[in-house]
């Protein structure tokens, strides 16, 4: 039986998307991916599995692990009420992952179509980036271009644009 991950893979190949994957030991925090971030050569975005209080919708929101992130910044810019983690559950349920291996590859599943996607607008500056292929034993990286203009177009995924802090300087 294929896992998440090999389906990630593959859908990548199917795709025609280059990407670069390496393994490692199991990773839990952002500290964790420093090293895989350099052997990359591409910035590993923080990756938020978000809800509404009432659990009304479900948010995967992608920011620069650099900037400070708070929920009501981003409720706002999204005109969501306050935003609070998602449950495993959801999780699983939604992306076929776990919390630590929450990544935008898993936008790729059917069970995914409701996940609305959330991205912090500096993302697009960096040349490369790096995501968990659903596994945080893995990371693998791929050209900015070709997620967002390659990738996010094959899961049928619109970005919602942001832009983490702007709120506490206006």
């Amino acid at each position: 039986m294929m896992t998440a991950s090999d389906e990630i893979l593959r859908k990548l190949k199917e795709l025609g998307i280059p990407f670069t994957l390496v393994c490692h030991p199991l990773a839990q925090t952002m500290e964790d991916l420093k090293g895989v971030e350099q052997e990359l050569g591409a910035l590993i975005p923080k990756n938020l599995f978000l809800t509404p209080r009432n659990r009304s919708a479900l948010y995967l929101c992608l920011v620069r692990p650099d900037y400070p992130f708070r929920t009501a910044d981003i409720s706002k810019q999204i005109g969501s009420s306050r935003l609070s983690f998602g449950t495993p559950e959801q999780m699983e349920a939604a992306l076929h992952t776990h919390p630590g291996a929450v990544s935008p590859l898993g936008l790729l599943f059917e069970s995914a179509r409701e996940v609305r996607l959330v991205v912090d607008r500096r993302l697009l500056s960096e040349p490369f980036l790096g995501f968990h292929p659903n596994d945080n034993n893995k990371t693998l990286s791929m050209r900015t271009e070709d997620f967002f203009h390659r990738f996010l177009p094959a899961t049928g995924h619109p970005v919602t644009w942001v832009l983490p802090g702007e709120m506490e300087h206006a």
